[in-house]
């Protein structure tokens, strides 16, 4: 690192405080994989809605890395916690079990995207000849500002693979766990999806789909300049009834939606149920350089199946048509096994500043992981695609 090229680093509050252009190009460059959660406009909506503020336990302490010149050429986006909601990584034990011993686990640092359990980027360097040591710079400043405001710990949530073993390799503490999605292996439609399936669990989805829609049930799968207003507040109901229903109080605000809808509509996928007229459920997706990924749901009425059909076969549809190559279906859900979503492992980085809970959670990680191994493994062989035996005889 001595012969690294001199930088300056920057710690902002909001993201209103850098060029969207200029995060951007580090957030999503030309050869990277296209997120839409990475965008300066997605996480300014977060910020600017009242979704993610400090207000609601989300302060912005974004890294800024500026060459000499004035050149953003690095970011990463950090918050200052006084809580752990909203992550979809649990550590409520570490920080129960710290309070205990009498150490405060709060404030903790973490990067993420807030209420978004969507693997991507958090060292977001721009390309170029230096783009290694400006990474290692991006940690460094990370690991700085960690000790300068005397937070517990670092914790980088749903990177990808290589990423978190490079960490791994300089102290980070390693954690996996696993979600569901669906791969495209080139299907031409929805049918030949279902061709690769065992055939009573084709039978099976064919019948779902069929029964979710009785009722005179419609489906309308939205985007661009179909979105409107209308499908917002009607959503909004939707995600906020159920919200309230299954954990308390939903972390999105109205003014999300519209942010989004004003900045994003194209990156936006709505897909809604309507019944005599009106809209009864609705599930919102985001749309990545390959891959589509779902995030909310709700309802205000209960029909058989039809959370199965709006979240994921609808979703599917989708992806064929548009030759993306997965959908990422969120958090949780082993139902979603029988629907042709199959296990896959996601990635965290964890930095504890206190030696004696570093190496309890280390400990605790190393049998975590080997549990989610043995977990997917078994769940890997409950799949619904046909074996090759039944490829010949189907």
């Amino acid at each position: 690192m001595s012969d690294a090229p001199p930088v300056q680093v920057r710690v902002i509050s909001s993201l209103n405080l850098v060029a969207p252009e200029a995060w951007d190009a580090c957030a999503n460059p030309p050869e990277a994989v296209y997120s839409p959660f990475l965008r300066h406009a997605f996480l300014l909506a977060m910020e600017e809605s009242g979704s993610a503020t400090a207000e609601t336990g989300w302060l912005g302490q974004h890294l800024i890395l500026e060459s000499e010149a004035g050149e953003v050429i690095a970011v990463m986006p950090l918050y200052l916690k006084d809580h752990s909601q909203g992550e979809y990584i649990f550590d409520y034990g570490w920080a129960d079990a710290f309070h205990r011993a009498g150490g405060n686990y709060y404030p903790k640092l973490l990067s993420a995207v807030p209420f978004t359990p969507a693997s991507g980027r958090r060292l977001l360097v721009k390309p170029g000849p230096q783009q290694e040591v400006h990474t290692q710079q991006l940690l460094a400043a990370a690991l700085t500002l960690l000790n300068k405001l005397d937070a517990s710990s670092l914790h980088i949530n749903f990177l990808p693979e290589s990423d978190w073993e490079a960490l791994g390799a300089q102290g980070f503490l390693q954690r996996t766990d696993q979600q569901f999605h669906w791969q495209n292996d080139g299907y031409p439609s929805f049918d030949a999806f279902l061709d690769a399936m065992a055939s009573r669990k084709r039978k099976n989805l064919r019948k779902e789909r069929a029964k979710a829609l009785e009722n005179g049930i419609e489906i309308e799968a939205l985007t661009g300049a179909q979105l409107r207003d209308e499908h917002w507040d009607a959503f909004f109901h939707f995600y906020i009834d159920t919200g309230h229903r299954k954990w308390g109080t939903p972390y999105l605000t109205r003014d999300f939606f519209t942010r989004i809808q004003q900045t994003m509509a194209d990156d936006t996928l709505l897909i809604m149920a309507k019944r005599e007229g009106r809209y009864i459920a609705g599930a919102l997706n985001f749309i990545g350089g390959d891959t589509l990924y779902g995030r909310n749901w709700g309802c205000i009425e209960d029909h058989p199946f039809l959370h199965f059909e709006v979240c994921y076969y609808q979703a599917i549809d989708f992806a064929i048509a548009r030759g993306l190559a997965r959908v990422e279906a969120g958090a949780q859900g082993t139902h979603k096994l029988a629907r042709g979503y199959a296990p896959h492992r996601t990635y965290s980085s964890h930095f504890i500043t206190h030696e004696g809970l570093r190496q309890a959670v280390g400990d605790y990680l190393e049998s975590e992981r080997q549990y989610v191994d043995n977990d997917m493994k078994v769940l890997s062989q409950h799949t619904p695609f046909k074996k090759p035996q039944e490829s010949q005889d189907d």
